[in-house]
């Protein structure tokens, strides 16, 4: 299926993004969103591209299941929802916060052992009652929270350093660097330092896209099945109740998806199918749209996928329009007799 041999390094250049999605309003295109999408077949092979698959991007969050997959190959012992959490970009909610001090229990450690950055919630709905509560920022209530405590955990068991476990060149961060290039299958381009304080690995749109579809398709019981099976089993617990990352997992059977800042998406089916986007703009409510778009495209059934066509613009209270993908993404219609 995915071919073994290593794809070139990421371009480093300014990414030649086109247009992926218009927004409508009583009937005029009032503005455009740019961006890059990547339709992979079962097979592996490039089925779709807009844009610019090959620039080296940072794709965020939407690379966590990879440092998940880097801490089980180091013997991080997760399975389920706090797996699930490992790899999240959580809400903030209270179970949430709760999977993290249990991880960091088992490990012996504490909120204090943690290097993230201290933050609110980043649900809307938690983060206002959170306010309300005059509760402080904290290093707990931050998304990236589960990870750096299951990071914590990982650098424990392999008696490796706690105090610089962000370190680019920790073993741990060297693990999870090397577990990129391979389900990439790419070199990495560049190393930055992300919004939480991990090290951020620059690849491409379409090795975002390989990798994804390599977690989807391993054999059951490995650890990228593990990480898999995790993140759909417990879909609020790697994101939030009512996030649209979540129900895009809950619409379409069998399907992993993660999101990303910056307006990232990916997404891959059981049998290797699967899709990235990237935002130019970073813009959030063009990114659902257009991966679910690139769902159907990839052969999702269209209907179910209608929940996540984005909201609506409103004029006056009432709906006059809405983000379209662009025609280049609509669904291939079945050929006649098949």
């Amino acid at each position: 299926m995915y071919s073994s041999s290593p794809a070139p390094a990421p371009v480093v250049r300014e990414p030649r993004h086109t247009p992926v999605a218009h927004l409508v309003r009583g009937g005029i295109v009032e503005g455009v969103h740019h961006g890059s999408v990547v339709v992979l077949g079962a097979d592996g092979r490039v089925q779709l591209q807009l844009g610019d698959i090959e620039a080296a991007f940072y794709p965020r969050s939407a690379l966590k299941p990879l440092q998940a997959l880097a801490m089980l190959r180091a013997g991080l012992p997760l399975d389920g929802a706090l797996l699930s959490l490992a790899a999240a970009s959580h809400s903030g909610e209270e179970r949430h916060l709760d999977g993290a001090r249990r991880i960091l229990e088992l490990a012996g450690l504490g909120e204090n052992d943690l290097r993230n950055v201290p933050d609110m919630p980043y649900g809307p709905a938690v983060r206002d009652a959170w306010v309300r509560a005059g509760r402080e920022p904290s290093r707990l209530a931050q998304n990236c929270s589960g990870k750096h405590a299951a990071m914590l955990w990982t650098a424990k068991l392999n008696g490796w350093s706690l105090p610089g476990y962000l370190d680019p060149a920790h073993p741990l961060q060297r693990a999870v660097a090397d577990t990129v290039e391979e389900l990439t299958g790419q070199p990495i381009a560049r190393v930055t330092v992300d919004g939480c304080g991990a090290p951020l690995f620059s690849v491409s749109l379409h090795g975002l896209a390989r990798a994804a579809a390599r977690l989807t398709t391993a054999a059951p019981g490995t650890p990228e099945a593990r990480v898999a099976d995790a993140m759909r089993e417990h879909a609020e617990m790697a994101s939030g109740a009512g996030r649209d990352v979540a129900e895009l997992m809950r619409a379409v059977p069998g399907l992993l998806a993660k999101d990303g800042f910056e307006g990232v998406q990916v997404a891959a089916l059981p049998d290797g199918r699967a899709v990235a986007v990237k935002i130019a703009d970073g813009a959030n409510r063009a990114r659902i749209p257009v991966a679910a778009a690139a769902l159907a495209r990839a052969g999702v059934d269209p209907a179910a996928l209608t929940a996540f066509a984005g909201e609506p613009l409103l004029g006056g209270g009432e709906p006059v329009g809405r983000i379209r993908p662009v025609p280049a993404l609509d669904p291939v219609p079945p050929r006649a007799g098949a």
